[in-house]
């Protein structure tokens, strides 16, 4: 008995299709992975994920009773990216570093007031909790800006400025995400987890699950061709991971107030050149495992692992080390990620997607040659 080669019949692919629907539809883990896990993932990177570092717990010393270093703590509490605890002396707050209730001391010497009248103050000391190293340098940079915007409101940077040479006026502008926010490339890049889940995830059990239940050889026993068997197992899932898409899209752009800027044509594009590798791999690893448990391990560490930590989601490419970024352009997602961003934030611009569409492509011939090789044609 074998899968024969023959090519595609309308009425048969139907009926197997139909087969592997209905077997979707009584399996009850299918619709928690589709659709309750993306839902999960999409709030937690939504509301409980944030790399946007706001009211950062900091203590700040006084050491000096003088109107300007009065001005210049408040300057502290009112800054947004700060919540500050104040102390007349740094003992006490030495504590709050240890134990993590501060992240950074601001010192403001003895001398400062009479300082400020000579127009020459003495130095602030920043201290900062290096075990976290970004949150470090946040405050670091942050409580040195405030400081500087404290001393220009005070004519202490105008007169400095005025010796040196003409002042120089700097108004950053943030394009497509004016606010910075990081929900708005975070949400987006958590469409490509669940993409990738259902479709590397769920394809890698369909055709380990049918020699698991003894149901291929019944399939082999019948007319289908090997075209027919593959694409019965893949349009199902193709539809699935489409309609889980939108879904999360609409929660994207109605919940989390993620702009949407691109078309509808654009997204479906980007969505389904990145579908083309991901099923295929799904559908190779469970063709050549034929364990559904397996090939459930190997699909988390060859599919949902590189695309969360290699893709550029959650750590940037370009500070990662060059060996790991050589791997990194063997990550389908890596070409997924920036396109969806570009769609949500930027808009169509089919210079950057094209590209993009077309390497997703190109894996997922790769791939499913690669299925078609290793799925067995008969019991022999």
């Amino acid at each position: 008995m074998k899968l024969r080669d023959a090519a595609l019949d309308p009425r048969r692919l139907a009926a197997l299709i139909g087969k592997e629907t209905a077997q979707i539809a009584r399996d009850p883990s299918t619709f928690l992975i589709a659709f309750v896990l993306p839902l999960i993932l999409l709030f937690l990177f939504g509301y409980a994920v944030s790399l946007d570092t706001t009211r950062t717990r900091i203590a700040v010393v006084v050491e000096d009773s003088s109107a300007p270093a009065l001005g210049l703590a408040e300057a502290y509490r009112n800054s947004a990216y700060f919540d500050v605890t104040l102390a007349r002396s740094l003992a006490p707050v030495r504590e709050m570093m240890v134990d993590g209730r501060a992240r950074g001391i601001v010192v403001i010497p003895q001398g400062f007031g009479e300082g400020m009248k000579r127009r020459a103050p003495p130095p602030i000391q920043i201290i900062t909790d290096g075990s976290q190293p970004n949150t470090a340098s946040f405050v670091g940079n942050y409580a040195e800006g405030v400081r500087q915007a404290w001393a220009l409101s005070e004519g202490l940077g105008a007169a400095q400025s005025a010796a040196a040479g003409p002042p120089v006026s700097v108004s950053p502008r943030f394009w497509f995400n004016p606010d910075l926010r990081s929900r708005f490339f975070l949400v987006p890049g958590s469409i490509a987890i669940v993409m990738t889940m259902i479709g590397t995830l769920l394809t890698a059990l369909v055709v380990a699950r049918e020699w698991e239940r003894g149901t291929m050889e019944a399939m082999m026993a019948t007319p289908i061709s090997m075209a027919e068997f593959i694409a019965s197992k893949v349009i199902p899932y193709f539809l699935l991971a489409l309609i889980s898409m939108g879904l999360c899209t609409l929660i994207a752009v109605f919940a989390f107030g993620v702009p949407f800027r691109g078309s509808i044509l654009a997204l479906l594009a980007v969505a389904s050149s990145f579908l083309m590798p991901a099923l295929g791999l799904g559908l190779f690893i469970s063709a050549a495992t034929k364990n559904q448990f397996v090939a459930s391990q190997i699909a988390l560490l060859t599919a949902f692992l590189p695309t969360f930590l290699l893709s550029g989601f959650i750590f940037e490419i370009s500070s990662m080390p060059w060996p790991i970024r050589l791997i990194t352009y063997a990550v389908p997602a890596r070409y997924l990620i920036p396109s969806l961003q570009t769609v949500f934030l930027a808009g169509d611009y089919w210079g950057l997607i094209l590209p993009n569409i077309g390497i997703m492509l190109g894996f997922g011939l790769l791939f499913f040659a690669l299925s078609f090789r290793v799925t067995r044609r008969s019991l022999d």
